[in-house]
């Protein structure tokens, strides 16, 4: 098992970046690795990734959600593969830290799981992708403001009211 842990500054306030980063099927938008991500159900994605010669197709269940805060996921593979969370905190001029850490089992994760540096590398690029996106559109594409615990979204009634609407589908 190893961890990569990545951050970056993004000059969009915390919902903004947080909003955008809900929008999983933007992902190939931006991001080099990522070919595509199909949203089964609100906690249910099933992503296509490739490096180079290597394809991996691999389904992951967001264990909690917190908008504006948090987000954590696994893989539901045979085994589990990698869990990871990815955090949006404010900063003091009022853009937004991104914080990435991925655990990756080695014994299960192939060829990428001997190569944690390259998986490091490839996670900075990917998030210094996501900055330019973000910055560039200036506003997120859309948004799901809904909260996920233990896999599961809360029904609307027990979440605090918020002035912001969720959207329907994300993607």
């Amino acid at each position: 098992m190893f961890t990569v842990e990545e951050t970056i500054e993004v000059a969009v306030p915390v919902s903004t970046a947080y909003n955008q980063w809900t929008q999983f099927k933007s992902f190939p938008r931006f991001m080099t690795v990522v070919k595509r991500v199909d949203q089964v159900r609100p906690a249910l994605l099933t992503w296509k990734l490739a490096v180079g010669p290597l394809r991996h197709e691999f389904q992951a269940e967001i264990v909690e959600q917190e908008p504006d805060s948090h987000l954590t996921w696994r893989s539901l593979e045979r085994h589990t593969v990698h869990q990871g969370e990815v955090t949006f905190r404010p900063t003091s001029t009022g853009g937004t830290t991104v914080a990435v850490r991925i655990e990756i089992d080695s014994r299960a994760a192939g060829i990428l799981g001997r190569l944690p540096n390259l998986v490091g590398r490839i996670v900075q690029r990917e998030l210094t992708h996501f900055k330019a996106y973000v910055e560039g559109l200036g506003a997120e594409s859309g948004a799901w403001r809904g909260t996920i615990r233990d896999g599961r979204v809360r029904p609307e009634e027990e979440r605090p009211h918020r002035s912001r609407v969720a959207h329907w589908p994300v993607g």
